[in-house]
């Protein structure tokens, strides 16, 4: 079952990502992470993909408009711990992994 389980420590959330990121899981996780991000302004988003078996170019959607959220608040993304084939995908899309 995809997921998203969020977590807060002061000025960080840390979105800790599961399951399949496929069109229709994709709008679910961003309502989730957004109406988290509005309800707390954290000055740094941590996605963490550790948790991902899958994912399609909406996941990359996914990611690139919570660049676009945090950026409007001088915030920032750190997307971390990917595996393998989703790293590959992010590169091809320009955004980086931290492990």
């Amino acid at each position: 079952m995809t997921q998203v389980m969020m977590m807060q420590e002061g000025n960080q959330l840390t979105a800790f990502l599961s399951g399949e990121i496929d069109h229709h899981w994709a709008a679910v996780m961003r309502e989730q992470i957004d109406e988290t991000l509005k309800a707390t302004t954290p000055q740094k988003l941590i996605l963490d993909f550790s948790g991902v078996t899958f994912m399609d170019s909406s996941g990359v959607g996914l990611i690139l408009g919570r660049y676009r959220l945090m950026n409007s608040w001088k915030g920032t993304v750190v997307v971390q711990k990917a595996p393998a084939s989703i790293k590959r995908m992010l590169a091809i899309a320009g955004i980086e992994s931290k492990d």
